[in-house]
C-alpha cells in the first residue's frame, strides 16, 4: 500500500511520516525530494532543460524517477508513506495512477489555515539559521494551501493539532481503509 501524504511545505508531512513509520509495521519512507536534491544540483544543461525550475514538480525527468524510488522502496516494505507538495493536478493524478499499478494507494492532505503554516516555516527557517521567508516559500505556501483545499489531492487531514494527533488521525483513516480479516 502507498499512503500519499500531501501537504503544503512547513505543515508537517515529514515528521508525520516519520510517526507514521514508527507505529506502523513494515512501513518505510519514499521521500521524493530526495530525487529533487540530486537533480538540483545537477547543470540544467545534463538534463535537457535551458535552466532548473523553481520546483521539482515541474521537471519532467524528477516526476518520472519517484515512481521507480516509491515502487523500490515498496519492495522492500508493504506500506510506504510519501510525504509531498503536489499542487498541479495533472503531476499528481499521474504519480497516483502510476502507483496504482503497483498496489492500493491511499492519498490523504495535510490542511491548515496560511497563518499557520507561515509560522511553521519561519521557525523552521529561524532554526536553520535564516530570517524571514523567501519568495519561493511565500508563494508556494499560498499556491499550496488554495490547491489543498480540493479533496482531490487527499482526504483532509487537520494538520493544526500537535503531531501526535495528527498521526492518530491517519492512523484511524488506515485503519478503516485497511481489509478486515
Amino acid at each position: 500500500m502507498f499512503v500519499l501524504l500531501n501537504g503544503s511545505f512547513g505543515i508537517g508531512k515529514t515528521t508525520t511520516a516519520r510517526r507514521l513509520v514508527e507505529a506502523l509495521p513494515d512501513t518505510a519512507i519514499s521521500d521524493p525530494e530526495h530525487v529533487g536534491f540530486v537533480l538540483r544540483r545537477l547543470p540544467a544543461f545534463l538534463l535537457g532543460l535551458s535552466r532548473q525550475p523553481d520546483d521539482y514538480q515541474d521537471m519532467a525527468l524528477w516526476r518520472r524517477l519517484i515512481v521507480p524510488q516509491a515502487r523500490w522502496v515498496h519492495g522492500r516494505a508493504k506500506t510506504v508513506v510519501i510525504p509531498m507538495a503536489f499542487t498541479n493536478r495533472s503531476y499528481f493524478a499521474d504519480f497516483v495512477g502510476a502507483l496504482e499499478g503497483t498496489g492500493p494507494v491511499t492519498k490523504l492532505c495535510l490542511v491548515a489555515p496560511l497563518d499557520v503554516i507561515r509560522s511553521r516555516l519561519l521557525e523552521r527557517g529561524t532554526a536553520e539559521g535564516r530570517a524571514g521567508l523567501t519568495r519561493f516559500e511565500l508563494r508556494r505556501s499560498e499556491e499550496c494551501v488554495a490547491a489543498h483545499a480540493d479533496p482531490f489531492f487527499g482526504q483532509p487531514i487537520d494538520a493544526t493539532a500537535s503531531p501526535e494527533a495528527v498521526s492518530a488521525d491517519i492512523l484511524a483513516v488506515l485503519s478503516r481503509k485497511s481489509p478486515k480479516k
